[in-house]
């Protein structure tokens, strides 16, 4: 039976490894561990198709370890027992070196088996996870270990990996093979750097291949269907989703419409409409605000057509928000003005309400005095003086103009209407 190509290819040394040149490139920490047969317990968190179980491999090979694999997501309690029950054995006289892949899918307990051989330097444990650790690995297992973050590898990067696929490809095949000029790059940028994507999508690709007189000739038009929809990252719910949503929210508070019509789009093509329009409602008020009022109720109005039309219809309102908002002035008075007045609340800072505020029925419980409240529109300009914070917060002020327009005609007029500067 034939190996699968993505398996065959897997790099056995450091410098066949692609990307990571933060961790891997000559004197970087974590090559100096490896090169020294390091027996520290280790976390590799990033991407899939990045490297992780190819370095944990590779480390296996330099120790006197036993290598055992498991995966979190099929794996139970029982499993690890049985590991452990091999520690100090003739199966393992040397320890054990435990490579636990997508670790997240491991519950507290199962977690907190491996402590004690963790402790004691019986057992070696390499995870790797798509998640952020300091979300969903226990905090003690994490205390025990290191931490290696791995990044998405550049199509720069993943080329070399696709040629050298392609080449072993050309090798495997009865008939003659080649390629159109750019294949290879169509491929690597396609893979959204993930290395093992781009293997498959070159072995299905020569799998799928016609033969025309009497040879086997790839086309960048059918590297594009075998690679379509690859190039982009996300789970939803999961950091990659978080990370775009994050994104979109910045460019819109950025002022860069090219970006956040970026950002969009990864959503739209992700089939996600709930997340991106959270995120536009919220910007309208949180990075707009008072700059541009009327925005909000715009952004309201392109999310209910969004939904009521679905995709791939839904793009065009919802363009239409991102580009509004990316190209509207911008105030954060609103927001941080709750989130100052917010925090008072939340330390104490409050105080009684204002007698002249309090609700009338307070008239007829036979109080030293009557409410005493003036009512603004009997008097010119609809407004009179008067107390309304607590005594403990009277002098505070939560909200600051913006240096926009808008805010700052609102500021004249009130100046005009109240006679004195606020």
């Amino acid at each position: 039976m034939q190996r699968p190509l993505a398996d065959e290819i897997r790099p056995k040394t450091l410098e066949e490894v692609v990307g990571q040149r933060h961790l891997l490139a000559p004197g970087a920490v974590l090559r100096r561990l490896i090169e020294r047969g390091t027996d520290a317990n280790m976390v590799f968190y990033g991407p899939s198709g990045t490297g992780k179980t190819t370095i944990a491999n590779i480390i296996a090979e330099k120790t006197n370890k036993t290598l055992y694999r498991l995966n979190a997501t099929t794996a139970s309690l029982q499993d690890i027992k049985d590991i452990i029950a091999d520690v100090g054995t003739l199966l393992a006289p040397g320890g054990v070196l435990l490579y636990l892949d997508e670790i997240q899918y491991f519950n507290k307990k199962q977690q907190q088996s491996l402590l004690e051989f963790m402790e004691n330097g019986k057992l070696t444990l390499i995870a790797s996870t798509t998640e952020n650790p300091y979300f969903y690995v226990y905090s003690a297992l994490l205390s025990r270990s290191t931490v290696f973050e791995f990044k998405a590898v550049t199509a720069k990067e993943a080329e070399p990996a696709v040629l050298r696929a392609l080449r072993i490809e050309k090798e495997r095949s009865e008939l003659p093979l080649d390629w159109e000029e750019g294949v290879p790059m169509q491929i690597a940028t396609a893979c959204g750097g993930d290395v093992r994507k781009a293997i498959n999508a070159v072995e299905l690709l020569c799998q799928a291949a016609v033969p025309k007189k009497g040879e086997l000739y790839l086309t960048r038009e059918d590297a594009s269907q075998v690679s379509q929809r690859s190039a982009m990252r996300y789970d939803k719910g999961g950091d990659a989703m978080y990370d775009i949503a994050s994104a979109l929210m910045k460019s819109l508070r950025g002022s860069d419409p090219d970006a956040a019509l970026h950002y969009l789009a990864r959503f739209l093509e992700a089939g996600d409409l709930i997340t991106p329009c959270r995120r536009l409602l919220c910007s309208a008020s949180e990075d707009i605000g008072m700059a541009y009022p009327q925005a909000v109720s715009i952004v309201k109005a392109c999310v209910d057509a969004a939904m009521q039309l679905g995709l791939p219809e839904a793009q065009l309102p919802l363009a239409q928000a991102a580009v509004l908002l990316a190209t509207a002035p911008k105030s954060n008075s609103v927001s941080a003005g709750i989130a100052a007045a917010w925090a008072d609340v939340r330390a104490g800072r409050t105080g009684d309400v204002p007698r002249e505020l309090q609700n009338v029925h307070a008239d007829s419980t036979g109080m030293e005095r009557e409410q005493g409240y003036l009512y603004p529109h009997n008097f010119t300009g609809h407004w009179v003086e008067q107390q309304y914070l607590p005594d403990a917060l009277k002098s505070v002020h939560y909200y600051q103009w913006g240096d926009n327009k808008t805010e700052q005609a609102a500021r004249a007029y009130w100046e005009k209407i109240k006679g004195r500067e606020l």
